[in-house]
């Protein structure tokens, strides 16, 4: 299954190039960062399956980019950095539970179970906050965020956008799906 992980040589280039140019366009998501340092990291030999999370990612409409370092671990950090919630990740429910708690008109996925299948986690409210200090995001969509334990085991789940030039959080069913809401993930390298 591991295998099945990994980019071709071509994808891999394609994939530099994209992650790269978006780097070099938009600077002030990443004061203080080196493009040399980042590719070093892609380029590790334990990068492969990271690369592939982030061609998901990217296939799916997030425009990853870096957003941060851990200076503990040495990782970079990756949000999904589209200006509106990935399209190929909208009309998802929040989680398996909530998934299969639908008798009809059931999505075809959740949130949790895509954003597992792609390597990453959904962003934290916290961390959705961070990505709105670097632009503008979600002016016309939502995103799901991960919810904290004792609001799900109740049934909810958050979601968050941006209106009036503010970031709101809302709370919605877990098994609640919009054709405008989709969820956003963090990825570290």
């Amino acid at each position: 299954m591991e295998n099945m992980k990994r980019l071709t040589p071509e994808q891999r280039e394609y994939l530099i190039r994209v992650l790269k140019g978006r780097f070099e366009k938009n600077m002030n998501r990443h004061t203080g960062l080196e493009w040399t340092k980042i590719q070093a990291k892609l380029d590790a030999p334990d990068g492969g399956a990271k690369l592939w999370s982030l061609n998901e990612m990217e296939r799916t409409g997030g425009e990853p980019d870096v957003v941060g370092h851990d200076s503990k671990t040495g990782e970079y950090i990756f949000y999904d950095c589209s200006v509106e919630s990935p399209k190929g990740r909208r009309s998802v429910c929040y989680d398996r539970e909530a998934l299969e708690s639908r008798k009809e008109h059931k999505p075809e996925n959740s949130a949790i179970d895509m954003a597992s299948a792609m390597g990453m986690e959904l962003l934290t409210e916290e961390q959705y906050r961070e990505l709105q200090k670097l632009g503008t995001f979600d002016t016309k969509t939502s995103s799901w965020v991960k919810t904290p334990s004792e609001i799900r085991k109740l049934g909810g789940a958050l979601f968050c956008d941006r209106r009036y030039n503010h970031v709101f959080v809302y709370h919605n069913g877990a098994e609640s799906y919009y054709a405008v809401r989709g969820f956003r993930g963090v990825l570290k390298v």
